[in-house]
């Protein structure tokens, strides 16, 4: 007979009776892994639900470019007040709790959403939830690291960040639902994953931090947590001095600035310039951001896997690679006079930027030591939330006084190029600061 008392331990996350195996690939099972999935890919399809039924919300309030360009740069901005609050949470607090009461937010600003009465309270909730969203990732991150040791990261991360591509499910969703009953029938929609989500979350079990490092790197299983915890600001301090982290959200802030631009105006750039409807374009925009993404991170992790440890930052020239190269085909994209040309190519741009998917923040993982993962996570999601503010509204802007969206979108791809080329540059300190991680849990 099967043990349901057993399954259900292993579902959330405890560990077994017998302790935790230095050798396991997913020592507290798979199922954390699931979870946390659910949670990016639920965060992700609400943030882009606007994308798919912006011409609708549009046609009703009538609003310009400006103005709808400007909801994420607001969004965004109220997101980066929150990125280091969010690092200190992480790595001070239960992270599981943190995600729960996170996601129940992310419920009722998704309600406030649908039921918006004017342009007004629609803006402050989306502000609100982007807020609400930016709390997750920090505490997501750092408990992946503690769930799996360095052998599975590439895998776990890969998985996860996947849910920023995949988030162009929201965007199909709106466009169809959107153009079918109405635009705010599909925020209300989203309200019961969101509620799903956050019980998921409350039901996992907080794993030790730093446990499964020490046991690589030889030290005692015996050891736990019990360390006194660092004042807020040096520990920031230190997690800024290390290079490869630095480069790397400097070089995904300046990736993000492009895509989010690029991204959230692709349905209306289709409906506009080749005449098909809010569904049509949401879902072949959402297609792209679906298949692309599953493509690269399948290339990705088969690259990184190959790469690392016999090419000197192997995972990094696969994903700082394919970023730079993606970014030169998508400019190709935007010059195409047909519907299925820049389609096709859109996905070929989607497929080589989403090699740095499994790579990128596996590398992260492996440069910043236990105690400090939360913080520098939020440090990466302080950089590219920054980069993601203005992309959006550096197009409507363009767009209103250019009189094109396409020459707007085009503003922003030597921010992308430029992004790929500083992450490359991250290849030159990795090595040393992974071991010095290693080193440190030995002691």
């Amino acid at each position: 007979m099967v043990d349901t008392r057993a399954t259900a331990r292993r579902m959330f996350g405890t560990p077994p009776p017998g302790g935790i195996s230095a050798d396991s690939r997913a020592p507290y099972g798979w199922a954390p892994l699931v979870v946390l999935f659910i949670v990016g890919l639920v965060d992700r399809i609400e943030f882009n639900l606007l994308s798919g039924v912006l011409p609708l919300i549009q046609k009703e309030w009538g609003f310009s470019d400006t103005a709808a360009g400007s909801i994420p740069t607001a969004a965004a901005l109220a997101a980066v007040l929150v990125s280091l609050p969010a690092g200190y949470l992480a790595d001070r607090r239960d992270r599981t709790r943190i995600l729960a009461f996170v996601v129940m937010l992310w419920a009722v600003a998704t309600l406030g959403s649908g039921l918006a009465t004017g342009f007004a309270m629609f803006y402050a909730m989306r502000v609100f939830l982007a807020a609400a969203e930016n709390i997750d990732n920090p505490a997501s991150s750092s408990l992946l690291a503690d769930y799996y040791p360095p052998s599975s990261r590439a895998k776990v991360y890969g998985l996860t960040r996947l849910t920023t591509y995949l988030g162009g499910i929201g965007v199909l969703i709106a466009g169809v639902l959107g153009q079918a009953f109405g635009w705010r029938t599909t925020f209300l929609i989203m309200v019961v994953p969101g509620l799903v989500t956050a019980y998921l979350c409350w039901r996992l079990r907080e794993p030790a931090r730093g446990h499964l490092d020490r046991l690589i790197a030889g030290g005692s299983a015996a050891e736990t947590e019990a360390a006194p915890k660092q004042p807020f600001w040096p520990q920031l301090g230190r997690v800024m001095k290390i290079p490869t982290l630095v480069t790397v959200c400097l070089g995904l802030g300046l990736l993000t600035l492009g895509l989010a631009g690029i991204f959230f105006w692709l349905p209306s750039l289709m409906v506009r310039s080749f005449g098909v409807g809010t569904a049509a374009a949401g879902s072949v925009s959402g297609l792209i951001t679906i298949t692309g993404p599953l493509l690269g991170t399948l290339i990705g992790s088969w690259l990184g896997s190959r790469w690392h440890g016999r090419i000197k930052g192997g995972r990094l020239l696969a994903g700082g690679g394919g970023i730079t190269l993606g970014a030169a085909v998508l400019a190709g994209a935007l010059s195409m006079n047909s519907l299925i040309g820049l389609g096709v190519f859109t996905l070929i741009a989607c497929t080589l930027m989403a090699i740095a998917i499994p790579n990128m923040t596996a590398c992260l993982a492996d440069v910043v030591g236990a105690d400090s993962r939360g913080v520098g996570f939020a440090v990466l999601q302080l950089f590219t939330t920054l980069g993601g503010a203005f992309g959006s509204l550096i197009v409507g802007v363009a767009s209103d006084r250019m009189g094109s969206l396409t020459t707007g979108m085009y503003v922003l791809i030597p921010a992308m190029v430029l992004g790929g080329l500083i992450t490359l540059a991250a290849r030159g300190s990795f090595e040393r600061d992974a071991q010095k991680v290693l080193d440190a849990a030995r002691s």
